[in-house]
């Protein structure tokens, strides 16, 4: 019987970005996600299954990921997108050999050509992955391993809104409902668990409406009534006396982990022993919904630049592009390095070090389970709860120290890999927390959506939740053209409630790029919202609806009446 077990969380998720243009945002970043973190995550583990290993992890793929990789036209890009990146990487080869030869067999050209080919070996067999093995289908792919039982999908909202933060209730249900609608036609199953965009939660809300208190459900209301039995939140939404982004657990000694040496990450504070563990579930308060809280450390060792694995300087430098091809040919080197003098990147010794980092991680997991164990008696849970692009597109590395992960954990005796549904199944929660209005975001609050940078959006949103609303009661049974114009309505506020919106704007990623996507969006759904009480449609505003159902064409088969009042 293990003394533990580790609940590995991959969340999967880009903005919609069809048809919105290329570099440097919009389509190019979905492209770089299949290429470089979903193919060889899929790689990673058809190779583990194709070993006979057994492993388990829990996979979160977004509605909105799901239709756009979904997509015959996507796809179409995403294999032109390997071509283009195939022919500049053939361009590099030629170009340092002609300089290796000018040079000599001992110069940087020298390097940078065996880099070169490294890449086009690396190239080649992600567009064999993604031809051959894949057949051109990531989201089957993903769906196999799911039918084997080898990995569990769980649903979002819709279009990843930030839920704490909507104005209608109505709008929480049809972001939940649409999500879970889409997810049943591309995995053939009910989902069981639901990532709540960036871990973001509230509790029922007391509200005074017109002189009376009502009260707003919490979002586990709304997750029991649509049968969703699991989520995932920040570990300081459920221990209590723990702040946002500090190393949680039962006690300080926790991260005196016996025989682990001083690669991991060390809390450094004497925190009080809290109430609560990240070790096991709960229910969230009064329903039959249980919460797990993502631990600190093995966040932290996974996720931190500067604390983690992915900071170690022969690790491959992210942001440093060659001027003319755009590829990656350094590597960390140090810290504050300017790109021009940083050394060239060795993948061998690259690879060789994400070895290293897997075994210490499973060192620290199995310290971190043995300890509760033993202090207990009881069977815990570590729950490491990354994003997806963390693997492959930030941490090249990622994937294939992911790999020797699972590859280590498939066959050690003390430490079981498991889902989060099978966990819940053999030790179902025995208690139920009071979970904090929180967020994986900067001080686990609300700041990153809500700030003066972003203030002004909320008020549009939620004008635009009260309208859909309204429009569900004022043509609660539409046909023909009326219907077509609700549904493209539909579509386009659930577009414009993305999260990523209020994100880029807040991180300066790409702020007028998202601003405009939600001006766009919330202009079409203006206009929609104006022709659907219409009796019929002009020319010019049918070809303005075909626009919009080109544009904007995911959830085939949405319902526009799931924005009811509630």
């Amino acid at each position: 019987m293990p003394i533990g077990y580790l609940a590995l969380v991959l969340h999967c998720h880009l903005p919609y970005a069809r048809a919105a243009g290329r570099w440097p945002h919009s389509e190019d970043m979905l492209y770089e996600a299949v290429v470089e973190t979903y193919l060889p995550l899929l790689n990673a583990f058809y190779g583990l299954r194709a070993e006979g290993l057994p492993f388990w992890l829990t996979v979160g793929i977004t509605p909105i990921m799901a239709e756009q990789l979904a997509s015959d036209d996507f796809l179409d890009h995403v294999e032109r997108f390997l071509l283009e990146k195939q022919q500049r990487i053939l361009e590099d080869v030629r170009r340092f050999e002609k300089a290796r030869r000018r040079e000599g067999k001992d110069s940087p050209a020298a390097h940078r050509l065996y880099l070169a080919q490294f890449y086009q070996e690396w190239y080649d067999n992600l567009g064999s992955a993604f031809r051959d093995r894949f057949r051109r289908d990531p989201l089957g792919a993903f769906r196999t391993l799911q039918d084997e039982g080898l990995i569990e999908i769980m649903t979002s909202a819709a279009t990843h809104s930030y839920l704490p933060l909507l104005a209608r209730d109505s709008t929480i249900y049809a972001q939940l409902r649409t999500g879970i609608t889409s997810h049943l036609r591309h995995f053939g199953r009910l989902p069981r668990g639901v990532w709540l965009p960036e871990c973001g939660y509230r509790p029922a809300q007391h509200m005074l409406q017109a002189g009376s208190e009502v009260v707003r459900p919490g979002l586990e209301e709304f997750l029991a009534e649509l049968n969703l039995r699991y989520t995932f939140a920040d570990a300081h939404a459920v221990v209590r006396g723990a702040a946002a982004e500090t190393p949680i657990g039962d006690e300080a000694a926790l991260y005196d982990i016996p025989g682990v040496p001083e690669m991991a990450v060390r809390s450094t504070e004497n925190l009080p022993a809290p109430q609560r563990t990240t070790f096991r579930p709960y229910f969230i308060q009064a329903s039959n919904v249980a919460i797990y809280g993502r631990d600190n450390l093995t966040g932290r060792q996974v996720w931190s630049a500067t604390e983690g694995y992915p900071g170690d300087f022969v690790y491959r430098e992210f942001r440093g592009r060659d001027e003319l091809s755009g590829l990656p040919y350094w590597r960390i080197t140090g810290e504050d390095v300017p790109l021009e003098e940083k050394d060239l990147y060795d993948p061998y010794n690259a690879f060789h070090r994400g070895q290293d980092h897997a075994a210490h991680f499973v060192e620290v997991v199995r310290g971190l389970l043995r300890g509760y164990h033993e202090r207990t008696g009881r069977t815990g849970i570590i729950v490491a709860a990354y994003d997806a692009g963390l693997f492959g597109h930030w941490w090249f590395e990622g994937s294939a120290w992911l790999r020797d992960v699972l590859s280590r954990l498939s066959r050690d005796p003390e430490v079981q890999l498991t889902t989060a549904d099978e966990y819940l199944a053999l030790y179902p929660p025995e208690e139920a927390a009071e979970v904090r209005e929180s967020s994986w975001g900067q001080g686990g609050d609300h700041r990153t959506w809500f700030n003066p940078a972003t203030a002004w959006m909320w008020p549009l949103m939620h004008e635009a939740e009260r309208r859909m609303e309204d429009l569900v009661a004022r043509v609660p049974d539409a046909t023909g053209e009326q219907l077509e114009v609700l549904k493209q309505a539909a579509r386009e506020v659930l577009l414009l409630q993305s999260s990523d919106w209020p994100l880029f704007i807040t991180t300066q990623q790409s702020p007028d790029y998202a601003a405009d996507r939600f001006r766009g969006h919330l202009a079409r759904f203006n206009r929609l919202a104006d022709l659907a009480v219409r009796e019929a449609l002009d020319p010019e505003d049918q070809l303005f609806l075909q626009e919009c159902q080109h544009q904007d064409n995911l959830f085939l088969n949405i319902d526009y009446r799931v924005f009811g009042a509630r």
